[in-house]
């Protein structure tokens, strides 16, 4: 067994390094680079226009808003990969990694925009919502429904089972710190508990996972930054040289180039990609569900989601950590989390591992709901309708089932699955919305005109030379 263990070790690390060497940071760059130009860094000029659509309601009060679908979709890139991810770019990337995440958020808030766009252009009408993504993008216009259905099966494999497993293991793993921790038995107790939560959820369909994301994610976003901003300020003397460190080792190419797969590059890539998400192709899933006038609308506010998740959180666990005073470690079973304990206990006391625990639970929880509503959206793509409930039962247990095992695995392998599976997603999206996205640039163009004439944007789709039938955007809608 363990010969076997070690064998699947080693294909994963393989291929991991073949991904994010030499294919992923290629197409991520060209992508984000390319989107940035065309939309004239509409992630960065157009931050009023992000803020003000997300207020904005439904016509329909029963419907699904652009706050709702922010939530989602934050809640879904808002979780254990802001805490831990973060500590793993610190232990294995060093300072400069924090650096390469900003640029991946900053070029990513481009890609994120296209795609949610596309998502709601291409949108399927549905018994109680709207719902669509990359799967339903790329059928409806390539009509190759091989592909779509195979990036549906690999959210399932990324969301359903990798991420989702991960979430589970850093949660427990934070219990370390606290007397009562058994690693042979607390991981599954802790780990059944979740389960049982994220089932009780999931039998009440996809309205309840959206009501709770949206109350939780803005509680638990709030309370993390204003602990982290007060760690900061406890360390306040420290954070000129920890800035300064930053771009020291970012742009350290010795170092960089000496050793790509382990540099600052790579695990900012890396880490910055599995927080945020930007380009792989999921958060269009939460857009397709939000009822909006005009598709550019939700392609602004998912550029607020990445963001919110990357340049705010994720900066302030990094800050916290670096400004800390605890050097990151590479050393033990679990560095990152072990780290992450590390830097709370040695600035809050017997408070800070307390406090961590509250946070994990409260993110991965929100993470593990938000990736399964993503999973929920790409069953249906497969079964070209609406699961059964029948199905629909066995697919939540079977889900609840996989969170209790992921918390008793090792974390290694979790994080290399999770990064496999993440990579061959992007590279199916990122392809294809290369391709389209010039429906993206021109609906953007059209939102831009209809504002500057005064008018609320109202969107159809044949304006833009869209060919294909869609359900929504009609001039009879």
């Amino acid at each position: 067994m363990a010969k076997i263990i070690e064998f699947l070790t080693n294909a994963i690390n393989f291929t991991n390094d073949a991904l994010y060497t030499y294919i992923l940071i290629i197409l991520l760059a060209i992508g984000g680079i390319y989107f940035t130009v065309r939309t004239k860094a509409t992630q960065v000029t157009s931050i009023p226009e992000q803020l003000r659509v997300v207020t904005e309601k439904p016509s329909d009060k029963k419907a699904v808003s652009s706050l709702n679908a922010l939530m989602v979709s934050t809640a879904s890139r808002v979780g254990t990969g802001n805490i831990i991810g973060v500590s793993a770019a610190l232990c294995f990337g060093g300072f400069g990694s924090v650096f390469w995440m900003w640029v991946i958020a900053l070029i990513g808030g481009a890609s994120a925009f296209v795609e949610s766009t596309l998502a709601q252009i291409y949108k399927k009408k549905g018994p109680n919502c709207s719902y669509g993504g990359p799967a339903y993008y790329i059928e409806a216009t390539l009509k190759c429904r091989w592909l779509a259905v195979i990036f549906s099966i690999f959210l399932i494999l990324t969301y359903g089972v990798g991420f989702n497993m991960l979430a589970s293991f850093n949660l427990q793993s934070t219990f370390k710190e606290f007397n009562f921790y058994n690693a042979s038995v607390t991981p599954w107790v802790i780990g059944g508990i979740i389960s049982v939560l994220v089932g009780f959820c999931l039998f009440g369909g996809g309205k309840r996972i959206i009501k709770v994301t949206g109350f939780m994610v803005p509680v638990m976003g709030i309370a993390y930054i204003l602990v982290a901003l007060i760690v900061m300020c406890i360390n306040i003397t420290t954070i000129p040289s920890v800035i300064a460190r930053i771009f020291t080792e970012a742009f350290d190419f010795t170092s960089i180039f000496g050793g790509f797969t382990g540099s600052c590059i790579m695990y900012g890539i890396k880490r910055g990609l599995f927080s945020n998400e930007a380009g792989i192709g999921s958060a269009p899933n939460a857009s397709a569900a939000a009822d909006v006038k005009h598709p550019v609308k939700q392609g602004l506010v998912q550029i607020l989601s990445v963001f919110i998740d990357t340049l705010v959180i994720c900066t302030a666990t990094a800050f916290m950590c670096m400004c800390s005073g605890v050097e990151p470690f590479t050393t033990g079973d679990s560095p990152a989390n072990d780290y992450i304990l590390a830097v709370m206990r040695a600035t809050l006391g017997g408070f800070g591992p307390i406090f961590l625990a509250i946070a994990m639970m409260l993110f991965a929880f929100t993470t593990l709901l938000g990736n399964l509503f993503y999973v929920n959206q790409s069953i249906t793509h497969i079964l070209k309708k609406p699961a059964t409930k029948n199905f629909n039962a066995v697919y939540y247990v079977l889900a609840s089932l996989l969170v209790f095992v992921g918390a008793g695995l090792s974390s290694d392998m979790l994080w290399g699955i999770a990064d496999i599976t993440m990579g061959l997603m992007a590279l199916i999206n990122i392809p294809v919305i290369l391709y389209l996205s010039k429906y993206a640039f021109r609906a953007l163009k059209d939102y831009k005109d209809q504002k500057k004439q005064g008018l609320d944007p109202v969107f159809i789709a044949k304006k833009i030379g869209v060919k294909e039938e869609t359900d929504y955007w009609k001039e009879n809608n």
